[in-house]
């Protein structure tokens, strides 16, 4: 069974009704609630970004809310110290996140002459360093238990295989798995590639590895789908196992994958963020280099491709007795 994520934040349709404009914003008058609309349905295209800064911004209206804090009233020091409280209970990355929603609001309402400056721009960010990112990962004989354990004598069966094996081969994220078309899996000569639509409208296109060519011949055969390339690669299902038109949303693949944790005995702690610092980690171990590695994840800054490089990084005896004096 497929579920669906229900959340409080507005789809751009609904924002229109002013019903989820926080009170700090609507107490302002009708041009703030406006811009403030106007931001979270024209500005902010990713529906994953969306989110989260709604809900930022959601909680800082409520805290103003609860002190008698109005927008004009606004000013650094305010900003500053809900930041120092909110420290008290986010971790320092999501402090991070929820200041940049602020700041970046602000920087929109600024331009559409609401408030004459940006009370959240002069506000330090608190410092974060890591050289190792948080999201556990998998060694290569885990990934290879949980993908035996996948049940595919059904259609959701070698579709939640396919799945898995996009996320851990090509190191994609799950947005832009679950966001494939038919289409977006095709060959190019001899070789057969996958089209991932990253966030931010980048186009990443890397070749399928040889395994998932199998699990997504079997579960594209056994579902069906040829001839309609314009449609969801992976489909949803319904209560009844039936298979649907529909997409298959990201709360149903993250359910699906802590439902075979569970089953194989494996942390209960992975997701399908998982997947992509495996597949990297495992690239790295049998060879390939950061760049390449950053190629394959579509990574910018190569510093990020270093956070999910889980190798052993303990200094080696052999390493010190090299130094000869």
């Amino acid at each position: 069974m497929d579920t669906q994520l229900t959340t409080t934040t507005p789809t751009p349709l609904q924002a229109y009704d002013n019903t989820f404009v926080p009170t700090l914003f609507t107490g302002a008058g009708d041009n703030a609630s406006y811009r403030f609309i106007e931001y979270f349905t024209a500005r902010i295209r990713n529906p994953n970004t969306r989110q989260a800064y709604f809900r930022a911004v959601n909680r800082f209206s409520q805290w103003c809310a609860l002190r008698n804090l109005e927008l004009a009233k606004l000013n650094p020091v305010v900003i500053a110290g809900y930041i120092e409280a909110l420290g008290e209970e986010l971790g320092v990355t999501s402090v991070k996140q929820h200041l940049s929603a602020i700041r970046m609001l602000f920087d929109y309402l600024v331009t559409g002459h609401i408030v004459p400056f940006n009370p959240a721009q002069a506000v330090q960010a608190p410092r974060y360093s890591a050289t190792e990112g948080k999201t556990p990962i998998l060694s290569a004989p885990e990934t290879r238990q949980l993908l035996d354990a996948i049940d595919i004598t059904n259609v959701w069966g070698l579709r939640n295989r396919a799945l898995i094996g996009v996320l851990v081969f090509s190191c994609a994220r799950v947005s832009a798995v679950v966001g494939m078309k038919l289409e977006d899996y095709f060959a190019e000569g001899k070789e057969w590639k996958l089209r991932l639509h990253e966030k931010r409208g980048k186009l990443h296109v890397v070749p399928a590895h040889h395994q998932v060519i199998a699990y997504l011949d079997a579960y594209i055969a056994a579902a069906g789908l040829q001839g309609a390339p314009k449609k969801p690669l992976f489909r949803g299902f319904t209560r009844g196992r039936v298979l649907t038109a529909e997409a298959m949303s990201r709360h149903a693949a993250v359910q699906m994958v802590k439902r075979y944790a569970r089953q194989t005995g494996l942390p209960e702690s992975i997701c399908c963020h998982t997947f992509r610092g495996t597949g990297i980690t495992i690239a790295l171990e049998n060879g390939s280099t950061l760049e390449e590695a950053q190629r394959l994840a579509n990574h910018s800054d190569i510093r990020t491709t270093m956070l999910y490089d889980r190798r052993d990084k303990t200094v080696k005896r052999g390493v010190v007795e090299r130094i000869v004096i």
